[in-house]
């Protein structure tokens, strides 16, 4: 875990820390925190729910290590197992609750007005993350994350003349 912690901050400050993207006003600013869920069980291909495995929980509470000093506003899940599981730890110490959001109507208007000006982390799935990133940044600048990758955090900011900045980190 202390190897994980160290690599993620070794690339967050070779691409510059999360407080360099460019100063605006606290209340203007809309930053979107993206992650898929962590590893899942996938010992039954049957099953279109499955759970985190042993691997995924730890995962799940390394984001809390990486995400632990972010004062989120809101924490989004989609209505499965293995995203709630990996959104649960962080939402416990945050003290807020998993709120469910469909993946098939991203970055809706009502999305967007019940964040805006917030700070979001949202848990989604291999296709989803990077589609929603996209539908936030109006662009199809990101391909959908291999299945073997778990560690890829996107961070998009709506900056209030509109603009919009995004960046990803991958954590091993």
């Amino acid at each position: 875990m202390v190897q994980i912690i160290t690599i993620f901050f070794s690339i967050l400050f070779s691409f510059g820390t999360i407080e360099s993207l460019p100063e605006t006003s606290e209340d203007t600013v809309t930053t979107y925190y993206l992650i898929r869920h962590a590893e899942k069980d996938r010992s039954d291909s049957s099953n279109r729910d499955p759970e985190l495995t042993d691997a995924g929980l730890e995962r799940a509470n390394n984001w809390v290590q990486v995400l632990k000093d972010i004062d989120f506003d809101a924490i989004y899940s989609t209505d499965y197992r293995r995203t709630k599981q990996t959104a649960k730890p962080l939402a416990a110490l945050k003290n807020l609750e998993v709120l469910i959001y469909d993946p098939n109507t991203l970055y809706s208007p009502e999305f967007k007005k019940a964040t805006l000006g917030k700070k979001v982390l949202v848990v989604g799935h291999s296709n989803t993350t990077p589609q929603f990133a996209n539908a936030i940044l109006g662009d199809n600048r990101y391909e959908d994350i291999d299945d073997s990758e778990n560690g890829a955090l996107f961070i998009v900011q709506v900056l209030e003349d509109g603009s919009k900045i995004s960046q990803v980190i991958y954590i091993n």
